[in-house]
């Protein structure tokens, strides 16, 4: 037995043991504490705040929203006991309803997605809440480094501080048809022509030539070169894209003249147009849909879109009634996947959660989007098959499950990994919806067989009336923070 008798006569030694097993005791809890994911830290903490009450997110209409709605929403609750309320908008009419319900000052959202090109005019407004200290409240510092770092270094901040979290990996893929770029006939007949080898192209004046020569070879099967979306608001972001890797500057940094109708803008929208001649008949109506159609039907060789084009190719679909309207794919197992040329993808619009700077329950709101950003969470949002939620984390284009989910999966991810690594940000400015659309109208001009240079000369026109509007050193301001980016311009 032993001998207790030494503790018993010194009260002091024995206050000593018990200060030291509860001091123990507290850095055990504490350790374990700290070991908790941030999607744990999350839902420990609304449990105590958001239990029994509702959050609103707004959230993109179609697609999207089921993931909120069928998924994490759902989820959320189960976890938490705090409901999630889903308020769908049209991509076009976010900008506009967040912007109107902060004036009203309701306090109707709670939660936000926004597109990052937005942000700046967002925050100016005092529409998004600054979640730095809530960051650090919750210990989530550490999960945000390990967002892709184009997507954490661009697409989180304004003047340094951090208002919204990078959401989704939206980038721009050239996918291409293998089985067609590896035809032993096309293989030599395109070296004899062009003494190079028949490959995924690197520059556009490559792509110029291997599409008008896949068209003129297989035109006959039923098979076009390439196809584009061709709507002004998806080209406007390709346009946005191959300017820039040609050289383009959208302004002049020291006097805030738009530069857009340069040499370089001339040459792109010229070539833009003259591309339109090995595509499908009526590809300048293409959106995004049609273009996906004749792409999954083996109708068109090369294209080039966002990452879902990737996983319907592949027949990735699951079992989902709301996937009924996309195509079956007859290509399956034969679609590869590439940087458009240049190298250096449109990151296209993508989304951040954000806390709305009206809402009653900031904190709740916040804890809801830290539990959806996390790894653990995001890790299960982007494989599903039906929200076009795409890979924003590294791990994400690692994950052991992704990679299994079809055969090129792979490939797939590690060309959307590449993406993440040199891609080009949406211009950013204040109003920027107001200089896209001049872009847009622009676009349509360009279809409709108007000269390039006169179009681009009146787009710059109309962006420097935009400019000076807003006022020029305010938007200068704006703009040289924005291109100080690593992703504004390629490097």
């Amino acid at each position: 037995m032993k001998d207790h008798s030494l503790i018993l006569r010194r009260p002091g030694l024995l206050r000593g043991l018990l200060l030291s097993l509860v001091a123990a005791s507290a850095f055990a809890w504490a350790g374990a504490a700290s070991a908790q994911s941030a999607a744990q830290k999350a839902v420990e903490a609304a449990k105590k705040i958001c239990s029994g009450k509702t959050i609103t997110i707004v959230w993109e209409a179609g697609l999207q929203s089921l993931d909120p709605k069928n998924f994490s929403g759902p989820m959320w609750e189960k976890e938490t006991g705090c409901k999630v309320n889903v308020i769908e908008v049209p991509t076009e009419e976010m900008f506009t309803k967040i912007m109107q319900e902060y004036r009203a000052g309701t306090g109707a959202y709670d939660a936000l997605n926004v597109i990052p090109a937005w942000m700046p005019d967002l925050v100016q407004a005092g529409a998004l809440e600054q979640l730095e200290s809530l960051v650090d409240k919750y210990g989530y510092r550490d999960e945000l480094k390990k967002i892709a770092p184009t997507y954490r270094d661009n697409q989180m901040t304004v003047n340094g501080k951090i208002y919204g979290f990078p959401d989704d990996g939206d980038v721009f893929l050239f996918y291409y048809r293998k089985d067609i770029f590896a035809r032993a006939d096309l293989k030599k007949a395109f070296k004899d022509k062009y003494h190079y080898d028949l490959a995924p192209p690197k520059t556009w004046k490559q792509f110029d030539e291997i599409g008008s020569f896949l068209t003129e070879k297989l035109k006959a099967e039923g098979v076009y070169g390439a196809s584009f979306f061709r709507q002004p608001p998806y080209t406007m972001f390709m346009f946005q894209e191959r300017f820039r890797v040609e050289g383009g500057k959208f302004f002049d940094a020291a006097t805030m003249k738009a530069t857009v109708n340069s040499p370089v803008g001339v040459k792109a929208f010229t070539e833009m147009r003259n591309e339109n001649r090995f595509m499908p008949p009526g590809v300048e109506k293409f959106g995004f849909v049609e273009n996906l159609a004749t792409f999954l039907k083996g109708q068109s060789a090369m294209t080039i879109s966002w990452p879902p084009y990737g996983r319907f190719a592949a027949g990735y679909l699951g079992s989902e009634k709301a996937l009924d309207w996309v195509p079956k794919s007859q290509i399956a197992g034969k679609v590869g996947y590439a940087l458009p040329p240049g190298g250096h993808p449109e990151l296209a619009a993508g989304f951040a959660l954000s806390v709305a700077s009206t809402s009653k329950q900031k904190e709740a709101a916040y804890l809801f989007i830290q539990w959806l950003n996390s790894e653990e969470i995001s890790n299960k949002r982007v494989q599903l098959p039906y929200t076009l939620r795409d890979p924003f984390r590294d791990s994400h284009y690692t994950n052991p499950g992704y990679l299994k989910l079809w055969p090129d999966a792979k490939d797939y991810l590690a060309a959307l990994h590449q993406g993440a690594q040199t891609g080009l940000l949406d211009l950013s400015l204040i109003q920027t919806d107001k200089y896209e659309e001049a872009l847009r109208q622009g676009i349509s001009k360009l279809w409709a067989g108007e000269d390039p240079k006169q179009i681009l000369d009146k787009i710059a026109a109309d962006w420097d009336g935009i400019t000076n509007q807003v006022g020029v050193e305010k938007q200068k301001a704006v703009y040289n923070a924005w291109a100080a980016k690593s992703g504004a311009y390629p490097r």
